[in-house]
């Protein structure tokens, strides 16, 4: 690295034609010869909440063995490759995902509702809905404090708050695992003009027929700052120019996929109800959210997101993996060999696209490591057995190098029906955001 005096705020952004740019982190953000843990190069910590829905095969989920001589299962045998910074976890159990004795059923928009929080939610259709402060919003509300954007929402299925979805209970329960306050949920965005646009800039509608026919009249983000790009280029050393031919890369070919995605939904679906920039097949769609989901966290736009694969209840059916039932019935397999093993492809399918998740951020630089390295993600579901809807031993994964707070590699087997809850003041705890209590949690977990 050449060394000059010149030193960029890590907030730098490139203008153009009104759009804005954040930009990645660049060794000319770092004062010449400065400690990395004491400069912008120190990692950030970040953390992540994917969430899968309608329970898991769990005979196919849960690993051989527990510490560190552990064997992954056939379902997350594909997240191999990232076992040394990898925690499978067992015995925490999210008790109010579970009815009182007038609720019944509703198993599944209770534990959405509640993976989270950590508290009882009220019962009910109509717009009084009552919940919890999510961890994430916990984690948002000091992170953020650094960030454009305090915390980003991200799913795969529509997921609107109006109606019923589960038993009497408000679609608002299911369809979010975020809560800002008790009676705010967080808004999930499942289509990637919309997040790209948050992201990035552009028009506040979300018209669809308005952001097809802009597509055809504006330049690209990229090609407005063009002018700011060359000059910032001249004054940067060689690993910097690189970093940014990269970063510039990344995002050209998110928004050529975005709008690809976009003729193609015109073209081929053009049902009004069909969200323009939607991708044609689940896994498209996936890894294009997780791709924005990486230039977010690699922009420093966010360190905060939960990411929900699919809704509760979904009945989205997977013919891609010889699949073609719905997911919610699948789930219901009455311990029938064959609906189990559907359930199954679908668990590893899910577990697939996370794997993508942590390939991209493993191989994103950030600071004196990866983004990987510096973050904490959370993948799981808030039911455990589908079949019966149980909510004890949920299946759950941590995952990346949180910054060396943890060590990976290993499977912690936790007491029955530990308060998933202790997990998540953990995390904050790991996170530099110390709470007392979240929830129902009794304590800290030991990670």
């Amino acid at each position: 690295m050449i060394i000059t005096k010149k030193h960029l705020s890590r907030r730098t952004v490139l203008r153009g034609l009104g759009a804005t740019l954040a930009l990645p982190l660049l060794d000319g953000m770092v004062p010449a010869l400065s400690a990395l843990a004491r400069t912008a190069a120190a990692g950030v910590r970040r953390l992540g909440i994917i969430y899968t829905p309608n329970g898991m095969n769990m005979p196919q989920w849960l690993p051989k063995g527990d510490g560190a001589d552990f064997e992954l299962s056939p379902t997350l045998e594909l997240l191999a490759p990232f076992r040394d910074q990898l925690l499978v976890l067992s015995g925490f159990a999210d008790k109010y995902g579970w009815p009182t004795a007038d609720e019944g059923t509703g198993d599944h928009a209770r534990a959405a509702a509640t993976f989270l929080t950590g508290v009882h939610i009220k019962k009910t259709e109509g717009a009084d809905i009552q919940c919890g402060i999510s961890m994430d919003q916990i984690a948002a509300a000091t992170l953020g404090k650094a960030t454009q954007l305090a915390s980003l929402e991200l799913a795969i299925e529509s997921v609107e708050f109006l109606g019923a979805c589960d038993a009497g209970y408000s679609c608002a329960y299911a369809n979010t695992i975020s809560w800002r306050t008790p009676t705010t949920p967080m808004p999930m965005e499942n289509d990637p003009r919309a997040v790209f646009e948050r992201l990035f800039g552009g028009s506040d509608s979300t018209d669809a027929t308005a952001r097809i026919a802009r597509i055809h009249k504006e330049r690209s983000i990229l090609d407005s700052v063009a002018d700011g790009v060359a000059r910032l280029q001249r004054g940067l050393g060689f690993r910097d120019r690189a970093k940014l031919d990269e970063y510039f890369d990344a995002i050209r070919d998110v928004e050529r996929r975005i709008q690809k995605a976009e003729e193609q939904s015109a073209r081929e679906l053009p049902v009004v109800e069909q969200p323009a920039g939607i991708p044609a097949t689940f896994e498209e769609h996936a890894r294009l959210m997780f791709d924005l989901l990486t230039l977010a966290y690699q922009t420093d736009m966010t360190r905060v997101s939960t990411f929900m694969l699919g809704k509760e209840v979904s009945v989205r059916a997977y013919p891609e993996i010889g699949v073609p039932d719905a997911h919610h019935s699948v789930s219901h397999h009455q311990n029938n060999p064959e609906q189990l093993a559907k359930l199954g492809k679908v668990n590893a399918f899910h577990v697939k696209q996370f794997a993508y998740l942590l390939d991209k951020l493993r191989s994103t630089p950030d600071g004196d490591g990866s983004l990987l390295d510096h973050s904490m993600l959370l993948y799981g579901a808030g039911i455990s057995d589908s079949n019966v809807h149980l909510h004890d031993n949920l299946p759950l994964v941590l995952a990346g190098g949180a910054d060396g707070r943890f060590k990976g590699g290993r499977h912690l087997v936790n007491p029955k029906d530990t308060p998933v809850t202790n997990l998540f003041v953990t995390m904050l705890d790991n996170l530099g955001v110390p709470v007392e209590r979240i929830g129902d949690s009794s304590g800290r977990a030991h990670l």
